[in-house]
């Protein structure tokens, strides 16, 4: 059986993929910029960008979700 292993930012980029539909449906989007050092840097866009819950949904719930998955995600940041 052939196994292929992704690499970090694939995976995240895969879990980002997974939360979209959520973000949409809630009239946002976010988007990957890139991955350094440990650090996940991401763009909330739409309604994501101006809302007042933005550090929740961050902080709670995106990068919670990833760093469960991938735990060398020490942070993520929101490039505005």
């Amino acid at each position: 059986m052939l196994v292929i292993e992704m690499n970090t930012e694939e995976k995240i980029k895969e879990i980002i993929n997974k939360l979209r539909p959520y973000l949409i449906g809630d009239g946002g989007d976010i988007e990957f910029v890139k991955y350094e050092d440990g650090i996940l840097y991401i763009k909330m866009l739409g309604a994501c960008a101006g809302c007042a819950l933005i550090d929740y949904t961050l902080k709670d719930g995106i990068e919670m979700a990833i760093k469960e998955e991938v735990p060398e995600v020490k942070e993520v940041v929101n490039i505005s």
